[in-house]
């Protein structure tokens, strides 16, 4: 499976990507990945949607946020939540200091109890890395494929480990007695 390290059966995945983002370093990190990157300008501005897996992620510039004010953001941010079932708010800032935690902390509570994960990130490539690793878990071909590996582990725990081995001794001793 493995060729010196690199992994030979790359994952490739469809990904619709807002327009905005089309000079963005994502885009261009998705695309030199060999993803298949669509832009669209029917979905929400900063948004990108991996539309295999039913997860959707906006990218939101916490710095322009500051900057900007709440209101405009917390009007976009729910209108992306109520369209995407499985949601990301990725609050981009290169270093989180109080004023940036106070932000995303105050948008967390604001959709506490909603379908959307608050997740802060410092660069492109955290959000690359992160919106590829939850893409890729939830997609169904993915999904099956760790189901099976985790049934397979779990079967050779049982026959292999020598603690089931004794309570599978002790429970036939006493079911016997």
């Amino acid at each position: 499976m493995e060729n010196g390290g690199k992994e030979k059966n790359h994952w490739k995945t469809t990904v619709i990507v807002s327009s905005s983002l089309q000079n963005h370093e994502v885009a261009a990190s998705l695309q030199s990945q060999h993803h298949r990157v669509r832009f669209s300008d029917s979905v929400e501005t900063g948004s990108i949607i991996f539309s295999l897996s039913g997860i959707a992620f906006l990218i939101v510039n916490i710095q322009e946020l500051i900057l900007l004010g709440k209101e405009t953001f917390l009007e976009r941010a729910e209108k992306f939540i109520s369209i995407h079932r499985n949601s990301f708010l990725l609050f981009l800032a290169p270093l989180q200091g109080p004023q940036e935690w106070s932000v995303m902390f105050g948008i967390q509570q604001r959709f506490l109890g909603s379908n959307v994960r608050v997740v802060p990130v410092n660069n492109t490539a955290d959000i690359v890395k992160f919106m590829l690793t939850i893409a890729k878990a939830t997609c169904k071909l993915h999904i099956d494929s760790i189901r099976d590996r985790i049934l397979m582990a779990k079967s050779q725990i049982i026959e292999q480990s020598p603690v089931w081995k004794t309570l599978h001794k002790i429970y036939f001793d006493f079911v016997l007695k």
